[in-house]
């Protein structure tokens, strides 16, 4: 089994601020620092990261996820091998097709319908790895973009390419995620309606990723985000107020690899079973969480 690591996922507007926590979460045990891409109050995530990188030596960093429709692929290719120059072979590149509908209401960027998304998002992936691995010149002709004679310089530090994750809640793309990348994200922001069909569990949607992978799934990542995520040693007062919050049974609030809740042991005990049962073993949480989790990290440390 893959061994356990942690982001911890930062959203701020100084670079005290950002390399701050940057130093933290290395001295805390964890893996990895996040950055999101959104249109909110906070730093573009590549440029921020490789700050991070500056006043840390083990700490990976992480985008996740570029949404695909802030940039053309040549302009994230380049800047993602420039990114991965300047953190020292510390990136990784998380690729999404955009679903924040206030950063597209803010920008009038075109919200088009998840199929043409998704087929965005498709040819991008090509067009990066490319980048990536060409040695001279990237050509690429699709439906959605064209790049000629497009010079694949720098070149990324990571061989073949920095790790690259893509990830999703429904089939198609959780499909497209077990084909081409190399940590697949497995969201549970699923919609609920009264009386519509039952929401896919998580453990099915690892399933989809298994058909779909094949014979490489065991090189496949599989990373949740631990946003539900409460260490107390009053777990059923927590349960309660997730449950509330999320409007389901407490019954069923332990049912997603997001709500790790409990006390330190009870915790490794949710993430052993977990990575037991569906594979995962890469969990981000927020930053501001850093100090309750660390005892958690540390009880794992090694396994």
């Amino acid at each position: 089994m893959r061994p356990f690591r942690f982001g911890a996922q930062y959203t701020g507007t100084t670079l005290e601020d950002w390399q701050n926590h940057a130093r933290k979460a290395e001295d805390l045990g964890f893996s990895t620092l996040v950055a999101q891409d959104h249109f909110g109050a906070q730093l573009t995530p590549l440029m921020s990261l490789v700050s991070a990188a500056a006043v840390t030596t083990r700490l990976r960093m992480a985008a996740i996820v570029l949404d695909n429709d802030f940039r053309h692929p040549a302009v994230t290719a380049k800047e993602a091998a420039t990114a991965d120059v300047l953190t020292g072979g510390r990136l990784e590149l998380g690729l999404g097709a955009g679903w924040m509908a206030a950063d597209y209401e803010k920008t009038h960027i075109p919200f088009d319908a998840p199929g043409v998304r998704y087929e965005r998002l498709r040819e991008t992936v090509k067009i990066v790895k490319a980048f990536f691995t060409e040695e001279t010149a990237v050509t690429f002709e699709g439906k959605h973009y064209q790049v000629t004679g497009l010079d694949a310089q720098p070149r990324v530090v990571q061989q073949p390419f920095p790790p690259i994750m893509i990830g999703g809640r429904q089939k198609r793309m959780l499909s497209l995620a077990a084909r081409e990348a190399d940590i697949v994200s497995i969201s549970m922001l699923d919609r609920r309606t009264p009386d519509g069909p039952p929401v896919p569990t998580f453990a099915e949607k690892v399933e989809w990723v298994k058909a779909a992978a094949g014979e490489r799934f065991g090189a496949i990542e599989i990373h949740a985000m631990g946003g539900g995520t409460v260490v107390t040693d009053n777990q059923w007062e927590a349960l309660e107020a997730a449950a509330k919050r999320l409007q389901i049974p407490v019954e069923d609030v332990l049912k997603s690899p997001a709500n790790l809740i409990g006390s330190v042991d009870a915790v490794v005990d949710q993430l052993l079973q977990w990575r037991e049962t569906c594979h995962v073993s890469y969990w981000v949480l927020q930053a501001r969480m850093m100090d309750e989790f660390a005892p958690v990290i540390a009880k794992l440390q090694g396994k």
